[in-house]
């Protein structure tokens, strides 16, 4: 059974985007994907995302991403909101993905924007309109033009708010006078997806985050936003800063890379990479060990 939820918070609060382990002849750990699940819900996170971007979902196969959901669910699904990212650049493949990961228990969808097609403001519209209706869990857009080179409008953001199971929005879009009016006009539940601005996207509505950082600092995170809600601004603040050497260290690189090197120092299941993502050079193991310390991580 999945745990409970508002429409303030469908997915909970604190989600950490979860690596995918795998084994070191680059098979994917069920294992080690549970027992990290595990960690990260008794570290703090109410939820966890699955087959996302940090999960390597551009490596994994169809099947790949099911068997994971799986062994999520079944690891942690009894306490923690398991999302699955369930959105590529092929609409009929993004239902497909969302039609297996609700055959695999997943509590909810996560929807990227399509990438590299560039698709205009009508094509997203129907394309995550297919996917809300592909099935009858809950979906959480994810607005990172970074990736994939085309924004959610705050036009197109207020009308899909229309369907009955659109409920959220991941924001890694940077930019909070938009965030600020989409917040305000489209009623959708905000997760922050850029992990130096959580609290300042706190500050203007959202209600939780969707981490990558969360993986090393979840009791930190759960502290600033319970800090925040309790209005308690000087503490969150304190948080956030003492924090931006995680948030810069995390993402001197590409994040996978780094928050696979940082499991791995802390002895937790993280294992290989796949091509084309690489480990950390010697040189760059040692600066994330320094950034990790001056906020506060033990290793």
């Amino acid at each position: 059974m999945a745990p409970t939820s508002t429409p303030q918070t469908p997915f909970g609060r604190v989600l950490t985007a979860m690596v995918t382990p795998f084994t070191a002849d680059g098979a994917l750990d069920v294992d080690g994907a549970q027992r990290l699940a595990a960690h990260l819900v008794d570290a703090g996170n109410d939820g966890l995302i699955v087959n996302g971007t940090t999960g390597e979902s551009p490596t994994t196969s169809d099947a790949e991403k099911s068997q994971l959901v799986r062994a999520v669910v079944e690891a942690v699904g009894d306490r923690a909101h398991v999302v699955a990212g369930a959105g590529t650049n092929d609409t009929a493949h993004s239902l497909k993905l969302a039609r297996e990961a609700e055959h695999a228990g997943a509590h909810g969808l996560l929807a990227v924007t399509p990438y590299y097609s560039k698709p205009p403001q009508e094509g997203l519209y129907r394309h995550f309109t297919a996917i809300a209706d592909a099935t009858e869990l809950p979906v959480m857009l994810y607005d990172i033009p970074g990736r994939s080179g085309v924004p959610i409008n705050t036009e197109t953001i207020v009308r899909l708010a229309e369907h009955p199971r659109i409920v959220a929005n991941k924001d890694a879009k940077g930019d909070l006078g938009r965030a600020s009016w989409a917040i305000a006009t489209s009623g959708l539940a905000w997760y922050s997806g850029d992990d130096m601005l959580n609290l300042p996207l706190l500050s203007v509505g959202a209600i939780g985050y969707v981490s990558v950082v969360g993986h090393v600092v979840a009791p930190e995170l759960r502290a600033m936003l319970e800090a925040h809600l309790s209005g308690d601004v000087v503490k969150a603040t304190e948080i956030h800063q003492k924090l931006l050497p995680v948030f810069t260290g995390m993402f001197r690189t590409q994040g996978v890379i780094t928050c696979k090197a940082a499991l791995a120092l802390q002895g937790l299941p993280a294992g290989s990479l796949r091509m084309p993502l690489v480990e950390l050079s010697p040189e760059e193991t040692e600066q994330l060990k320094l950034d990790l310390a001056a906020g506060g991580v033990h290793l």
